[in-house]
């Protein structure tokens, strides 16, 4: 961290600030989604179902590995700003080594933990007939791969946790690009399907976590990927996993949810997932705006919350003040549109259809799942593990219920309204928790004083 990214973190008026570190946040998660996109479109260009089918089947897959490296990456990243606020700047260090190394041993134990059991893993996503070979085309490369997905979400944030909010966003695009161009290389010219569209993400991954890895061992004066910094602390393992576990968890219940809506959506048609996942996609850039957004802040949020309680506050009010303005602009822009976008990946009329319900559905709670974001970043920002770990498991032990029950009362339309009940079910808990830390997270005298 240099002086510029400490004025940013105590001096800078509220507005700048929040722009500084969720900006650049917010381009870089708009730009994952947009090669999640891509990678649909691709696939939507050789006019196979099946494949679409499979690439919608394995999200839950890539949700798990991503939840390992949140799991060292956000409980790591809280810790290093919560650090750096209170100017411990060497065991931030020895932190940042700590989520480096640990990450590449959780990839190699979800290698050889997963590939023995390749077949089994197919078939509880879901697979059909139809998709089943190019599901263990996409599952069997993920794996390999795995440990660089993980280093890679692990990596990304514990530089944004720095306030190197801009390597963080060029880290993200370069995967980005190195995605985009792979894509149009392995499908176009290689023809390798589902398989080519793995490798160019597994790939992009590996080029963003040597990017950060360059930084941090050459340029970042607080992190480091040098062993010899290499620490596994009782008081490591506990601020990281306090955070990082509930981070985990609530990824693993979004991958479950995921699993469990398409097994739900399986008895209407492979269309049905189909539309799902691309429907999901497309809802996915608004969301990951938002979340962006909170994400972006919580480093900030985390400093404060040890050096300057009121400025705290401040960035907690303006933040919402900017989810509500964003979800009413993509609100109104879905409700005109959605037919048309569902139409950019498929010409099948009962896909569009679908899909542009599903999206019009799902996008009635964008502002309250933007809100729950911020609820969630502020819990992991002030160490507040148990709301953190209540928040990561309300969603979905609220949707599993809700799925069976609107299910056999509603079929389909059932199936699709439940994620809108449940995400308003989130809400609500996290805004009474909330509340009710009102007093520990309040502005001390000293605050006030300045």
């Amino acid at each position: 961290m240099d002086a510029e990214n400490l004025h940013y973190f105590e001096k800078t008026p509220i507005a700048k600030a929040v722009a500084h570190f969720a900006v650049p946040m917010m381009l870089g998660t708009s730009m994952s989604v947009i090669y999640s996109i891509l990678n649909a479109y691709f696939l939507g260009t050789l006019h196979n179902t099946a494949m679409l089918t499979a690439l919608a089947l394995t999200l839950p897959l890539f949700a798990i590995i991503m939840a390992l490296g949140n799991l060292i990456g956000m409980g790591s990243g809280t810790f290093i700003s919560r650090l750096l606020g209170e100017k411990k700047f060497e065991d931030a260090k020895h932190v940042s080594a700590f989520a480096f190394y640990s990450s590449l041993v959780l990839g190699l134990l979800v290698i050889a933990a997963g590939l023995p059991l390749i077949n089994p893993i197919v078939h509880g996503l879901g697979a059909t007939t139809d998709s089943f070979a190019f599901t263990k085309d996409y599952v069997t490369v993920m794996l390999i791969g795995s440990p660089f997905v993980v280093l890679f979400f692990t990596l990304e944030n514990i530089v944004r946790a720095e306030g190197a909010a801009i390597t963080s966003m060029i880290g993200m695009m370069l995967s980005v690009v190195v995605n985009i161009l792979l894509d149009a290389l392995v499908i176009f010219e290689f023809h390798w399907g589902v398989t080519g569209v793995a490798s160019a993400t597994v790939i992009s991954n590996l080029a963003a976590s040597a990017y950060y890895a360059f930084h941090m061992g050459t340029k970042s004066q607080f992190l480091t990927v040098s062993i010899r910094w290499f620490k596994a602390t009782k008081d490591i393992l506990g601020n990281v996993f306090k955070i990082g576990v509930p981070v985990f968890i609530m990824s693993i219940f979004l991958g479950a949810m995921s699993l469990i809506l398409n097994h739900f959506l399986t008895q209407y048609g492979d269309q049905a997932v189909a539309a799902y996942g691309i429907s999901s996609r497309l809802l996915q850039f608004p969301e990951f705006i938002l979340m962006g957004l909170c994400e972006g802040v919580v480093p900030l949020i985390a400093f404060s919350y040890t050096a300057n309680k009121l400025r705290m506050k401040h960035t907690v009010g303006f933040t919402i003040k900017t989810i509500v303005a964003l979800a009413a602009v993509f609100g109104i822009l879905v409700y005109l549109i959605s037919g048309h976008l569902i139409g950019l990946f498929t010409n099948d009329p009962q896909l569009i259809e679908m899909g542009s319900y599903i999206l019009r559905v799902t996008f009635l709670s964008l502002f309250i799942t933007g809100m729950t974001t911020l609820f969630t970043g502020i819990f992991q920002a002030t160490a507040q593990g148990t709301a953190a770990f209540v928040m990561s498991i309300i969603q979905g032990i609220t949707l599993i219920p809700v799925l069976f029950i609107a299910n056999s009362l509603n079929g389909f339309h059932g199936v699709v309204w439940s994620l809108v009940i449940a995400d308003a079910v989130a809400f609500l808990v996290g805004a009474v928790m909330l509340y009710g830390l009102r007093n520990r997270l309040q502005p001390d005298l000293e605050s006030l004083a300045h």
